[in-house]
């Protein structure tokens, strides 16, 4: 008989209570490290007292209205990134797959608008992940995830990362613009080079077309900036947020310059819950926090921290682990051996970690975890690793 829920996750057989900062807690009381952040997204942790103060004085007084009225807090929210970032306007929505449906209908109205409609096409990159739904799923490209689901959404073209001369060759009268994360996540912590975003920026500019990043996973903080693209020395012309933006609330947005933004005019978009009082006010709180003087630097010295850290385990188990990518705290150390066994062999050490493509297991904790925390959790990496060398010897 088929479970209740849909069986489209392969879940742990864990089910956590409460937490506490980078802690998770089971009814019986075992605690486990979260380097997970629940897919990079509790960017505060858990029981964070700003961020649930915020949720519940704002469910006390009201939770959702809709669009169809003035909501304060949305605009609040999307006067203070527009205040950090690029852009000229900001759309909220529920998920990083819908901050990329629109992204991808802003870049085509856009084009549109500007009286060329047969400009359409958007390129997008392999081992990319957009997102689940039908336009996202194919600008993500993955053969495993597209099986079943009946024929591809045209005008999504892919090409290899790195790669400028076949770049453009792929432009053309049909192309309107690109998509690209700035460091792909689930395909393996793959850091985007500033030179090709660079030379990205340059073709839009030449050819009157608009750079999309898609920034859902490592934007928000987690490299160490608010946005992973302040890395380098170009703008986007619209970028995608969601995962940590809420601190664990579902919510998305995308943020455009006002070239693209003034084309979504009344009727061309909207959401129901998108940008509701109280997701708005959760990600008011993760910006208070996030802003404070000092915080991102916190993030950029514990993540090279972490990261020297999980190249020590390379030298000591070279036969375990044989590479760390990334950035911030925006993690992963590739294995020798297999990736979920890592994973497996770490969650028995209540640790808790992400599997990522390319033999990768993503270490992404919550962004206010500490030195000592860190070392804790390569400490209980060590030991899970310590265990798998054994086994292996043992089946030599």
């Amino acid at each position: 008989m088929i479970s209740a829920l849909m069986p489209t996750y392969n879940r742990a057989n864990l089910a956590f209570d409460h937490g506490n900062g980078v802690w998770l807690f089971t009814e019986d009381d075992r605690r486990f490290l979260d380097f997970g952040a629940g897919i990079a997204t509790s960017s505060l942790g858990h029981n964070n007292p700003h961020l649930c103060k915020a949720i519940a004085n704002q469910a006390k007084k009201v939770i959702h209205v809709s669009n169809l009225y003035q909501i304060p807090q949305a605009k609040k929210l999307a006067e203070r990134l527009i205040a950090i970032s690029f852009a000229d306007s900001v759309f909220f929505c529920n998920s990083g797959a819908e901050a990329n449906e629109g992204l991808i209908k802003s870049i085509r109205r856009a084009q549109y608008k500007n009286n060329h409609p047969e400009r359409t096409d958007i390129i997008c990159f392999n081992h990319a992940f957009h997102g689940r739904t039908l336009a996202t799923l194919t600008a993500t490209g993955n053969p495993k995830y597209l099986e079943g689901f009946g024929p591809q959404v045209p005008g999504i073209k892919h090409v290899p990362i790195g790669d400028v001369e076949q770049v453009k060759r792929a432009v053309d009268k049909h192309t309107a613009g690109f998509l690209i994360e700035p460091i792909q996540g689930e395909s393996g912590i793959t850091v985007v080079s500033q030179d090709f975003l660079k030379a990205l920026r340059q073709i839009c500019d030449e050819n009157d077309l608009y750079l999309g990043l898609d920034e859902v996973q490592c934007g928000v903080g987690r490299t160490g900036k608010f946005f992973a693209y302040q890395w380098t020395n170009i703008e986007p012309d619209i970028l995608s947020l969601a995962k940590g933006i809420a601190g664990g609330v579902p919510m998305g947005a995308f943020l455009a310059k006002e070239k693209i933004a003034k084309h979504m005019t009344f009727g061309t978009h909207g959401s129901t819950f998108g940008g509701n009082p109280l997701a708005c006010a959760a990600g008011n709180a993760v910006l208070d926090i996030l802003l404070e003087s000092g915080f991102l630097e916190h993030v950029q010295e514990t993540g090279q921290f972490l990261a020297d850290q999980l190249k020590q385990l390379i030298l000591i188990y070279p036969e375990i682990f044989s590479e760390v990518r990334g950035k911030g705290l925006l993690l992963g150390i590739k294995g020798t051996i297999s990736a979920n066994e890592i994973q497996n062999a770490a969650l028995h050490q209540n640790l808790l970690t992400i599997l990522a493509g390319n033999n990768v297991v993503r270490v992404v904790p919550p962004l206010i975890i500490t030195k000592e925390e860190c070392v804790e959790g390569i400490n209980r990496l060590k030991t899970a690793a310590k265990q798998l060398s054994k086994n292996l010897k043992t089946t030599q």
